[in-house]
Formats: structure tokens, C-alpha cells, sequence
């Protein structure tokens, strides 16, 4: 399967070098540029065990790959990973504005099926405005599916917990 994570944080990147592992073609997406150099070239900008290994012999092996285009992501994928930041408002909610403009980028791209997955830690019904906001903004008569899978991953063991999940949920 070819995969595209948008977000390279704690989340996106051991989500992609997993994927990666496990024989599937990755490509990761990430803005800061700076990081996807660094991550081009093997190394990475937070300590996880495992984790660097992984990630220069899936470099290396071709299998996982970095860019700052999202278009370029959506194009070469056939499942999209959304894991990027959802901090606190002010007054206690989630800001979303970094999983609408990321649904944005994702619907100015597609041009054939995809499968969009959040991953990010997001409310209830989060997937129904990532639909709508594809939905308004594709320039493409495609079709897709949007589904959520929560991370349980913990600090130390995300490599662990994701080769080998004491749960899975989608929905």
C-alpha cells in the first residue's frame, strides 16, 4: 500500500518508519523544511528507541521518503495519514485549523480514490468537518472515505506499541 503521512511530529514519524518496517511505501509530509532534510538524510529531530534506526534503514531500503508537498503526497498515495497538531484554545477547545487546512490541501490534490485517516487526537465528529471540508474544496469528481485511528502511543515505547498494539481502533 502507498502511504502519505501529513505531520512528521512524535506521531506522524513513528507512524511512517512502522509503516515503512513493515514493507509499505511511505511518503511523509512535513512544512518545516529544515526537518525534511534532516529526516532525507536518516536522522531525527526527537528521540523515540528504535526509531532512528528504522528510519535510516527505510530511507536507505527507499521505502519511506520526506517532502514539503502535500500535492506530492496525496499524488503518490493511496491512504493519507492526517497527524498534525491539535493544540488548546484559550478557552479549553481543540484548534482545528491545522486539520482543515491540511483537508484543504488534501482536496486541492486528489484527483483519484483516497482513504484519509485521522490520527491526530481530535473531538467527536471531527471526520464529518474533514469530509465536508474535502467535499467543498476537491477540484476532482473523486471519491474518498474518511475514517479516524487514535494513537495510543507511549513516550519511549511508540515504536513498541505500534509494532505490536495491545488494541486497534477504527472508525
Amino acid at each position: 500500500v502507498n502511504i502519505a503521512i501529513i505531520g512528521t511530529g512524535y506521531v506522524g514519524l513513528v507512524t511512517g518508519a512502522c509503516f515503512a518496517e513493515v514493507g509499505h511505501s511511505v511518503i511523509c509530509v512535513d512544512c518545516d523544511e529544515t526537518k525534511v532534510k534532516l529526516l532525507q538524510g536518516g536522522g531525527i529531530p526527537i528521540f523515540e528507541p528504535g526509531l532512528e534506526d528504522m528510519v535510516k534503514k527505510n530511507v536507505a531500503e527507499g521505502r519511506l521518503n520526506f517532502t514539503t508537498s502535500t500535492a506530492e503526497g496525496v499524488e503518490k498515495s493511496d491512504v493519507i495519514f492526517i497527524a498534525v497538531p491539535t493544540p488548546p484554545l484559550d478557552d479549553g477547545s481543540v484548534d482545528l485549523s491545522f486539520i482543515e487546512r491540511v483537508a484543504r490541501d488534501i482536496a486541492d490534490a486528489m484527483t483519484s480514490y483516497k482513504v484519509v485517516v485521522d490520527k491526530s487526537t481530535v473531538p467527536v465528529k471531527t471526520g464529518e468537518k474533514v469530509v465536508g471540508t474535502i467535499k467543498r474544496y476537491c477540484k476532482s469528481d473523486s471519491d474518498f472515505d474518511v475514517v479516524s485511528n487514535p494513537e495510543f502511543l507511549r513516550e519511549g515505547f511508540a515504536v513498541e506499541d505500534l509494532m505490536n498494539p495491545d488494541r486497534i481502533v477504527v472508525g
